[in-house]
């Protein structure tokens, strides 16, 4: 299995490395055939990536403890399904599956493009190819999984780390992240093909736009589960607490971001080219960052699950993309025209603007907040620590200004507009703003954040429902149409702005649950002896018993909560502590009680050996619930954009 998994490796690095030589050769020259060989020599590239993979998950599965990472991240006593996720809990087979997914990318760009844009593929394929020769490098030396296991070979294995056994969204966010990492590569190939051919019109910022949508809903998706994970396993109540590992995935995504907002003003004014293409640079190179962040073991991280001596090697590669891009705008500053001038500061186009300044603002701070002790340590040799206040310093008014903005830009016409039509146009969206705050304040809300919060976000959603509503009211009175027909016929002409339209709702409700959670927290805590209860609010928590579950790969040992509330009863809730062979500590599995007002949230911190009391600790956190249902809206609301129109399809643009 190792020599199979080398050998595959090795033909992918070989691959990508021709790859990238015969792309960029074809592309200068215009040659159809290389072209051909350059898409034929991608396609075997992704199927040795592909079987590589096959390969470790083949060993990792049947136990093969001669291949070295099966070694250091096996176990008899796991169950399957950890088994096969476990790819992805260590260095080696982290780095391996960042090329399984890159190969799937690929497979994707190739296929879709067939027969589409020949003039950009040969560029954008070769710059893939690039990317591609860097992790296969990496896979095939530093971060090589397919190791030989030094003699003795063992029968067992330690197993992957705790914590990633200890819930099922292990399951599912590393690669919702990896997803939104890797797919930044096609529209940053996609945009160095733009610098290399000189083209950054409509025609290609099109498609570039539908392929930064796809890894950016990935990537959406992949930190909110993220935050859900922290939430439901690390036992301190909160769902984000600016770790250097969560900045590292909110990086990339606070740029792609910018960058969606900015490729739609150049699309509809040919306005903000370069920038544009700065922005989709930036994006790539912060999903570098982020991965070495992640994996090199320089940030003390809860979510960095390894130590590793790759470091220097990613940063060589970060400079080099750097230079490279620098190298590149700057030879093209004279075709990246800044367009027309901006009419009024009371247009759609001024919004875009500061909304764009904004988000680098927003992206400045972060980076700035997260890389600044490493960069003190390096150079003073002091420890420095930049926490929480730092950052909400910052993020509060830069997000509540965005969110504003969010509604601001649709409700601006594009061009310029008169006094009277700003206050047309702005005067009901904020009507609605401010009875959705009265109803916050009629219900609770005393604190003047969430109060405020509540005025931006129904600011902005009557702003966008207001946009969903207008094309179906002119349809059904300029045609007669029903309410349905009305609406399905405006969604199919407009799938793309109405898909923008959802994630911003979903936008503004993970804005509002966020500031709801955050200011209204409510913690308890205290030992309980059995058959005792402890009060926290209004809940009434009473420890019944606790009892010990022996199971494969793990000792549970579980606290059963009766839970009352008002004098109602609630049931039952079971916080445990979990004790792996390879920890010394125990990890807890927090209970938690949803609903759409508030969670109860129950964190056993000791439990007593002879089972007669325990140490509690109690969050009641108020519409938590609403920011995993946000993560729901905003991805779907990327589908129903990317999702490809008739016209669309029959033109090529899917491309």
């Amino acid at each position: 299995m190792a020599e199979l998994g080398r050998l595959l490796i090795l033909a992918a690095l070989a691959l990508a490395s021709a790859g990238a030589l015969v792309g960029f050769s074809a592309g200068r020259s215009g040659s159809a055939r290389g072209l051909r060989i350059t898409r034929g020599l991608a396609l075997a590239f992704a199927a040795c990536l592909v079987g590589a993979t096959g390969v470790m998950e083949y060993a990792l599965i049947t136990h093969d403890f001669s291949v070295e990472y099966v070694a250091h991240v096996g176990s008899l006593a796991t169950p399957l399904h950890i088994t096969i996720v476990s790819l992805w809990s260590s260095l080696d087979g982290s780095i391996l599956f960042w090329g399984f997914i890159l190969a799937v990318y690929t497979t994707g760009f190739v296929l879709a493009t067939r027969g589409r844009h020949e003039d950009m593929q040969p560029y954008t394929l070769a710059t893939i190819m690039a990317v591609g020769t860097f992790f296969t490098f990496l896979i095939a030396g530093p971060a090589n999984p397919f190791g030989d296991t030094p003699a003795p070979i063992p029968t067992d294995g330690p197993g992957p780390n705790a914590l990633l056994q200890n819930h099922a969204l292990m399951i599912i966010h590393p690669p919702m992240l990896y997803m939104g990492y890797v797919g930044m590569t096609i529209p940053f190939a996609m945009g160095v093909a733009a610098l290399l051919k000189g083209r950054s019109g409509a025609g290609w910022t099109r498609p570039l736009r539908r392929w930064m949508l796809i890894p950016w809903g990935f990537l959406t998706c992949g930190i909110i589960l993220g935050g859900w994970w922290a939430y439901e396993v690390l036992g301190w109540g909160g769902y984000w607490a600016w770790d250097p590992v969560e900045n590292a995935s909110l990086l990339p995504w606070l740029t792609a971001t910018a960058f969606l907002h900015a490729a739609m003003l150049q699309e509809r004014r040919g306005l903000l080219a370069g920038w544009t293409l700065v922005l989709l640079l930036v994006t790539f190179q912060l999903t570098i960052l982020g991965t070495f962040m992640t994996r090199s073991g320089v940030f003390n991280s809860v979510h960095s699950f390894t130590q590793s001596p790759i470091g220097p090697t990613f940063l060589v590669f970060l400079a080099m993309v750097l230079i490279a891009s620098v190298v590149l705008v700057a030879a093209n500053v004279h075709r990246l025209a800044p367009g027309r001038p901006i009419e009024s500061p009371a247009s759609r186009e001024a919004a875009f603007i500061v909304n764009n300044l904004l988000f680098a603002a927003f992206t400045f701070t972060v980076l700035v907040g997260t890389t600044f002790p490493l960069i003190a340590e390096a150079a003073r040799g002091v420890k420095v620590s930049v926490g929480e206040p730092f950052f909400d310093q910052f993020a509060v008014p830069l997000g509540l200004a965005i969110v504003f903005l969010m509604g601001v830009g649709p409700a601006m016409p594009w061009g310029r507009a008169t006094g009277a039509e700003v206050a047309r146009r702005m005067g009901p969206p904020l009507l609605g703003g401010l009875v959705l705050a009265a109803l916050g304040v009629a219900l609770g809300v005393r604190d003047v954040l969430p109060a405020l919060t509540l005025l931006v976000a129904g600011f902005a959603v009557s702003v966008t429902l207001r946009d969903v509503w207008d094309p179906v009211r002119a349809r059904m009175t300029a045609k007669g149409e029903s309410l349905g027909r009305a609406f399905a016929s405006a969604l199919r002409r407009g799938r793309r702005r109405f898909g923008g339209q959802v994630v911003h709702i979903g936008v503004a409700i993970a804005v509002v649950a966020i500031a709801l959670s955050q200011s209204y927290q409510i913690i308890g805590e205290g030992v309980i002896d059995k058959g005792a209860t402890l009060t926290v609010s209004d809940y009434t928590l009473q420890f019944v018993d606790a009892r010990s579950v022996t199971e494969p790969h793990r000792e549970r040992t579980i606290a059963t909560i009766a839970v009352s509330k008002g004098g109602r009863d609630l049931g039952t809730m079971e916080p445990a502590l979990n004790n792996y062979a390879t920890e010394m500590n125990a990890i807890g599995s927090p209970a938690v009680r949803t609903s759409p007002v508030e969670d109860l949230y129950l964190s056993v911190m000791s439990i007593d050996p002879r089972g007669q009391s325990i140490g509690l600790r109690v969050f009641i956190n108020p519409a938590v619930a609403w920011l995993w249902i946000a993560m729901g809206v905003m991805v779907f609301g990327c589908l129903i954009a990317v999702w490809p129109t008739r016209r669309s399809e029959a033109s090529g643009a899917v491309a």
